[in-house]
């Protein structure tokens, strides 16, 4: 016995599949009939079958009966069962198209809400890496330009709200190496990577750009930009806003134009600063001087380029630590340069950074702080601004917890910048945090073991400390690494304070025949006198150092390799003659 689920009708043959009434599929239900229900069990022959199906109508109706008493037409089994399936294959049909229909749709949807979702739902992404675009030109000449264009694209992301861009320094350290980009995305702590190619050709210029997503390797977006180079300064604008329309990032009017602006409409003078920050970047002094020729040559193509006075005021500004030149020639035209830079362009942050620098190591501190807060307040994601803020301005203050905390913040924005993290440990040594010092200095050293900078401050970390053999080795490395003479005036001191004074002589003479080749800072002189007690000439070399204006007069208040001199009367007027207070 079979039961129709929709209307209720029971059918005994059965052989039926579908209900007579609706094409329904019967279902089997053996209890569906029983003698105590009140229902009779009937033959099943022709007519005890449609005799059944009159009286077992549920909820009879006048109409019902009249309809049941009507005339009834006979049909054998085999024409019933026939009838009433094609009767219902129709409904069946429908009913099998609009399941497959329904099914399709929403697989359509569900596979379209993927492709959306994964293709489109990047606004979530709030940090990216920039890797130094690849030079593919098969010509080294033009890798000025892949770096350049890699680093103005970085200055021009950075200018996003609440995008955290990694710095220059912390990408650059993959250049030339083939890192998972999952890998990448973990050390940077970003949850973007943006790759490029750059091909030149004569003027024709193609550059290929990728978008990945970090910890799936999904390219989210890529693009060919077809150029020539002419049009290269619109080419950064194009990319930069290109990639923050991927991104989905919500920019106000003021954050596009920002995105949109062009230093400069002078391609030729685009390219030249470009080459002038490639060689300001190797931090040598031959590489400084020709970046200053380079930015001397963009501004000559256009005298209104801010960002070219910026460089040329920041290559001035290094020039003197590198021995490219003494601080009274150099540091008068930093501050020039940096000045117009702030006059052609008072929003840019990186002019007001390299005036606060030029102003600083000349010992204007008043000066110098403000335009640190002005560059830092235009914009918080650059480094430098931190950086210079906190290991200069601050410190020269001793204010050292805000000075440590600024270091800490431009390291946030830079992890992976060997500079500064070493001037972070350079921080913990005039703050006289020595262990702090040394812990991070050792950690800035396993990041790349050449770099002599690192060295030199953790071997000045462990005299302060008292550990001799340590700090003699680690002078000795920096040494072999560099000419710097300040590093061979620090193992000076070291070997006073030990009581090697012969070889602490010995120290002084070398430094006074580099002197007649180039710049040696008097500042570093007096500090091997001092340590070797002859007080006198010790004042007289920081006397000297004072009239050529030395940038390290500006830490005399709080320079720890000087306390044997703090009593005299001399060292305190030249403490407040510096402009500083004892």
């Amino acid at each position: 016995m079979k039961r129709c689920p929709a209307c209720k009708r029971v059918e005994t043959d059965d052989t039926l599949t579908f209900c007579r009434a609706d094409g329904t599929i019967l279902i089997s239900d053996s209890s569906s009939v029983d003698a105590e229900a009140g229902t009779a069990r009937l033959g099943s022959s022709p007519t005890s079958s449609e005799a059944e199906t009159s009286v077992l109508l549920p909820h009879r109706t006048d109409a019902d009966m009249n309809r049941a008493t009507a005339p009834t037409t006979m049909l054998d089994r085999q024409q019933t069962i026939g009838s009433t399936r094609e009767l219902a294959r129709p409904k069946r049909t429908k009913v099998i198209v609009f399941v497959c229909a329904a099914v399709f749709i929403g697989g359509a949807v569900t596979v379209a809400a993927y492709f959306y979702f994964s293709q489109n739902n990047i606004g979530a992404i709030q940090s990216i890496a920039v890797l130094p675009f690849v030079n593919e030109s098969g010509n080294a000449d033009v890798e000025y330009l892949s770096d350049g264009m890699t680093e103005s694209l970085i200055s021009s992301l950075s200018q996003i709200p609440k995008l955290n861009v990694k710095a220059r320094s912390s990408v650059f350290r993959y250049k030339g190496k083939d890192t998972n980009v999952q890998t990448i995305g973990k050390e940077l702590n970003v949850q973007a990577i943006l790759n490029g190619r750059v091909v030149q050709r004569g003027q024709d210029l193609i550059l290929y750009v990728e978008l990945v997503e970090a910890a799936t390797e999904n390219v989210l977006w890529k693009q060919t930009y077809n150029k020539t180079m002419t049009n290269l300064v619109a080419l950064q604008s194009d990319i930069a806003r290109d990639v923050a329309d991927k991104l989905r990032v919500r920019l106000s009017g003021a954050d596009e134009q920002k995105l949109a602006k062009h230093y400069t409409d002078n391609p030729e003078a685009y390219q030249l600063y470009l080459k002038g920050r490639f060689y300001w970047n190797q931090r040598t002094g031959d590489a400084l001087k020709k970046s200053i020729e380079y930015f001397n040559q963009a501004i000559e193509k256009d005298p209104s380029y801010a960002l070219a006075y910026a460089g040329l005021g920041d290559g001035y500004s290094l020039l003197p630590g590198y021995g490219g030149d003494s601080p009274r020639e150099s540091l008068p035209k930093a501050e020039a340069a940096a000045r117009r830079a702030v006059e052609l362009d008072d929003s840019l942050a990186e002019a007001h950074t390299s005036l606060a620098h030029a102003l600083i190591q000349q010992w204007n501190l008043s000066d110098a702080n403000r335009e640190f807060q002005r560059a830092i307040a235009l914009n918080p994601n650059y480094p430098t601004a931190h950086h210079w803020y906190g290991c200069n301005n601050l410190l020269v203050m001793a204010r050292f917890d805000e000075a440590i905390a600024e270091g800490k913040r431009a390291q946030e924005l830079d992890p992976f910048s060997l500079i500064i993290n070493a001037d972070l440990g350079y921080d913990y040594i005039y703050a006289r945090r020595y262990d702090q010092a040394i812990e991070q200095l050792r950690k800035t050293i396993e990041m790349d073991q050449s770099f002599y900078y690192a060295h030199r401050l953790l071997g000045q970390a462990y005299e302060l400390k008292g550990s001799f053999p340590e700090a003699f080795a680690e002078y000795q490395t920096a040494k072999r690494m560099s000419d710097d003479p300040l590093v061979l005036a620090f193992l000076g001191h070291a070997f006073a304070a030990s009581g090697q004074r012969d070889e602490a002589l010995k120290t002084l003479n070398q430094l006074t025949e580099i002197s007649r080749q180039r710049y040696v800072s008097a500042y570093s002189v007096a500090m091997v006198y001092a340590e070797l007690g002859e007080k006198d000439q010790a004042l007289n070399w920081l006397e000297k150092g004072y009239q050529e204006r030395a940038t390290k007069m500006a830490f005399l208040k709080i320079d720890p390799f000087f306390d044997n001199l703090r009593s005299e009367p001399r060292f305190a007027a030249l403490v407040r003659r510096v402009g500083l207070s004892q």
